[in-house]
């Protein structure tokens, strides 16, 4: 029956309605989520970016401030999510010149009721988007390549640990 297979999704009831779940009753525990967006920038904006030579400006502090944004108003953006008492958002960059890219990690931080990687993801998501919006005037062929939870910490479900780097292009 589809209503007892869709009761699997915590956020759909058993007629298979969307609905918020109740986390009321849940212990408020330390929460914590790593998020991983990487952008092609190619050859045309890498150097220009990491040299903060772009005319709109400092492109690196735009996105590390939009990820800010992004975490602490995801639940604007995802119908189902809760808002959170964010404690912490730590964006990091690694920029890799042997293919180009910009990787921006997110990290996240609650003492909630519920756990925190949408607001990593929504982070990493949004601090690649501003990226690509900074540079576009230089080169629209920049590619997101990837947006992944990388780990996450607490609650009833323990950690995750995405398995070996990266998420594979082939699966």
């Amino acid at each position: 029956m589809i209503a007892a297979e869709q009761n699997s999704f915590t956020h759909l009831d058993a007629q298979g309605q969307a609905h918020m779940v109740d986390v009321g009753g849940k212990p408020i525990t330390q929460r914590q989520a790593i998020a991983v967006s990487t952008i092609f920038l190619g050859d045309k904006v890498f150097d220009r970016l990491l040299g903060g030579h772009l005319e709109k400006g400092d492109a690196l502090a735009a996105a590390r401030l939009a990820a800010i944004m992004a975490v602490k108003n995801t639940p604007q953006l995802i119908p189902l999510c809760h808002t959170i008492p964010i404690t912490s958002v730590q964006v990091n960059f690694s920029p890799d010149p042997s293919d180009l890219t910009l990787t921006i990690e997110v990290l996240v931080k609650a003492q909630a009721q519920t756990g925190v990687e949408m607001e990593a993801l929504t982070g990493a998501a949004v601090a690649a988007l501003t990226v690509y919006d900074m540079c576009k005037a230089l080169d629209r062929g920049m590619v997101i390549q990837q947006i992944y939870l990388r780990q996450k910490s607490g609650g009833k479900s323990g950690d995750y640990h995405h398995g070996g780097g990266a998420p594979d292009d082939d699966n």
